[in-house]
């Protein structure tokens, strides 16, 4: 198990990569899509051919799903990865069956909380690649993560 992180562990610049990576599967594309995104080109490979991206594409919700899971497998927050909002998210090509997705997070900012002096604030960019290194996802997300307790 990684090391609990606390605020005074983060700062600017510092990159993490996920611990391992994701294979998207069709069954996983169509029953996440069935569930909470039911357009014809996340349900069926023959609508998906007919469609805007020329095959099965995954919902990009569960592309951002994939993508918080390997973030809270790779970065282990004391107490646990508080979302705090999100900036902007882009996807920027559809992610396949068979197509392995991995993480790469940034720290862009670390501030302390305004309202909880308990917590501070870590703004950071994620970029999720294939297997084929492209980028698939972009995000700037913000997470609280918890003030070291005094000794």
């Amino acid at each position: 198990m990684p090391q609990e992180l606390y605020f005074e562990d983060f700062y600017v610049g510092q990159t993490m990569n996920s611990i391992g990576s994701a294979k998207v599967t069709a069954e996983e594309i169509k029953e996440f899509g069935q569930k909470y995104d039911p357009q014809p080109f996340h349900l069926d490979e023959a609508a998906g051919e007919n469609s805007f991206f020329k095959g099965l594409a995954a919902s990009g919700w569960l592309t951002a799903a994939i993508v918080m899971r390997l973030r809270v497998q790779s970065i282990t927050v004391a107490g646990g990865m508080i979302g705090a909002g999100v900036e902007e998210m882009r996807w920027t090509l559809p992610v396949r069956p068979g197509d392995t997705i991995r993480t790469e997070i940034e720290v862009l900012g670390v501030r302390q909380s305004s309202s909880r002096a308990d917590y501070g604030i870590v703004r950071t960019r994620t970029l999720a690649f294939n297997q084929r290194n492209e980028v698939v996802l972009r995000s700037t997300v913000n997470f609280l993560a918890p003030v070291r307790p005094k000794a």
